[in-house]
């Protein structure tokens, strides 16, 4: 019984404690969801707020690119308004200036207007004096009808010295033509005299020329050659470059070894040293001096035998004995490619035919053109033209006064005082413009001759041009009815001076215009 109370005061308790835990939960729901809701009502109130807030801003910056747009249309308008104000003001000073046009081309065509009508004048005043110069015409040939009726009427005598005051006019005429005719006979004659005479000098003086390069390649035995010549450390090498005053190159090439200089006489020299040195086999400084020095006596003794050669061969004799010797330098010397002491002899002959056949001493004039180039011996060492060094040098050795006065002007740089001075520059030029005499590649001499055409057809009236005789001549074609003879000798000067403007070349060039007019008829 107890047992059963209390459990059914247990019940009772648990059942009070589960009624009191509801009521609580019930309160506290009530409470909690009071309070949620509560929340809720701050929470939308705060997000209108927000929202109204970001509504404001969104508004606000919508004002904003609303200003901003209305501001950049604005400048646009603006901006495009300047544009269309500019064009307009371009197209304005357009106008402006096609009326300033037309207004000149109004002018203009009212001064021709006047000029034509000036003109018409012009012509119909020229109408009126041709009708009286025809009257005043009619009326001399009445005239001269009446005064060869009284001539009819002339006593025998008096008709005798009449006609023969008129043959005797008409002789004159004749007499003039004849003359002016045999002048051109005998200037043709003489160019064709002196033509031939030329033509026989060169034919008969013309040497060869040689071309000198700035390098000489000396062939070695074998490779091992180098290396001796290289010597310990390249004391050979340096002991013979101080030596001869040459580069020597040795590179990759087999066999051989380079000497480089542009003064060909110790090239020479260096070259004859090393081919010696090779030969000997002893290779080493001291020897090397003792070689060089060798090779330098050599080549003096061998510079007297080509001078006395050359002078043996030309008949000049009785020159200084240091003349001699920078004759033969000159065997060394080069000038655009031609050999100068070939070149002095092919002068020294040429000027010789050129003085035999104008009865002139061929001796004096063989000096002279051997003598005529010598500065060029010395002119790599002193300055100066090789003109007058040459004059110092034949005035130094004992040569007389034309012998020097040829060799200041053979080239113009003075004035020419004998026969002999003129005869020098003829020959020199010969010499050195004579085709292959001096070098000229292919492409250089066509484009020479190329221009020498170009300059002759730039003027009117030329048909045609021909560069001949290695363009030493230009022959011009022209179009005889733009051209009359007259046109034509103006026509050669101003072709000669286009061309002295336009050119450089060697010698002179001659221009001949050539005028051509036919008379054809048919007889039937």
């Amino acid at each position: 019984m107890t047992i059963s109370l209390n459990l059914i005061t247990v019940a009772l308790v648990f059942a009070l404690i589960g009624a009191l835990t509801a009521y609580f939960i019930g309160v506290i729901r009530k409470i909690l969801s009071e309070k949620s809701l509560e929340n809720a009502r701050l929470l939308a109130k705060q997000t209108i707020e927000e929202a109204k807030e970001k509504a404001d801003v969104i508004k606000k910056e919508a004002q904003i690119e609303a200003k901003d747009l209305l501001l950049r249309i604005r400048q646009d308008f603006e901006k495009e308004t300047h544009t269309r104000k500019l064009e307009l003001a371009q197209l304005e000073k357009r106008m402006q200036q096609k009326e300033e046009n037309l207004e000149r081309r109004l002018d203009l065509l009212e001064r021709k207007e006047n000029e034509i009508n000036q003109r018409l004048k012009n012509v119909v005043q020229k109408e009126e004096d041709l009708k009286i110069k025809e009257a005043r015409l009619e009326q001399l040939i009445t005239e001269e009808k009446e005064k060869l009726q009284k001539i009819s009427s002339m006593t025998p005598e008096e008709a005798k010295i009449l006609l023969l005051s008129r043959l005797e006019q008409e002789l004159n005429q004749e007499k003039a033509i004849l003359i002016k005719r045999a002048e051109e006979e005998i200037k043709e004659s003489a160019d064709k005299k002196a033509k031939q005479i030329l033509s026989l000098a060169i034919q008969k003086c013309a040497v060869e020329h040689t071309v000198e390069t700035t390098v000489s390649v000396v062939s070695l035995p074998n490779e091992e050659m180098k290396g001796r010549i290289i010597g310990r450390e390249g004391r050979n090498i340096r002991a013979f470059e101080m030596a001869t005053g040459v580069d020597v190159i040795i590179d990759d090439t087999p066999e051989a070894v380079t000497l480089s200089s542009f003064d060909v006489i110790r090239r020479e020299i260096a070259r004859t040293a090393l081919e010696r040195l090779m030969a000997d086999g002893r290779i080493h400084p001291g020897r090397i001096e003792e070689i060089v020095e060798r090779a330098k006596k050599d080549m003096e003794e061998r510079i007297k035998e080509e001078a006395n050669k050359v002078l043996f061969d030309i008949g000049v004799h009785n020159l200084h004995p240091e003349l001699v010797k920078l004759i033969g330098r000159l065997r060394f010397r080069t000038s655009f490619g031609q050999n100068v002491l070939q070149h002095s002899k092919e002068v020294a002959l040429i000027m010789g035919e050129l003085a035999l056949n104008l009865g002139l001493d061929p001796k004096l004039a063989r000096r002279i053109g051997i003598l005529h180039d010598i500065g060029k011996a010395v002119d790599q060492q002193v300055e100066g033209t090789h003109a007058n060094l040459g004059v110092e040098l034949a005035r130094k050795y004992g040569e007389n006064e034309v012998v020097i006065q040829a060799i200041a002007s053979h080239h113009e740089e003075t004035e020419s005082k004998s026969i002999y001075a003129t005869l020098v520059i003829a020959a020199d030029a010969i010499s050195a413009a004579r085709p292959g005499a001096r070098r000229e590649t292919l492409e250089t001499y066509v484009k020479r001759l190329e221009k020498l055409e170009s300059i002759a057809t730039l003027f009117k009236g030329v048909e045609k041009a021909y560069a001949i005789q290695a363009g030493r001549e230009i022959r011009v074609m022209v179009i005889p009815e733009k051209i009359s003879d007259a046109d034509a000798v103006v026509l050669a000067r101003d072709i000669r001076k286009k061309i002295e403007e336009g050119m450089e070349y060697p010698g002179q060039i001659k221009v001949t215009v050539i005028r051509e007019t036919r008379a054809i008829e048919y007889a039937k």
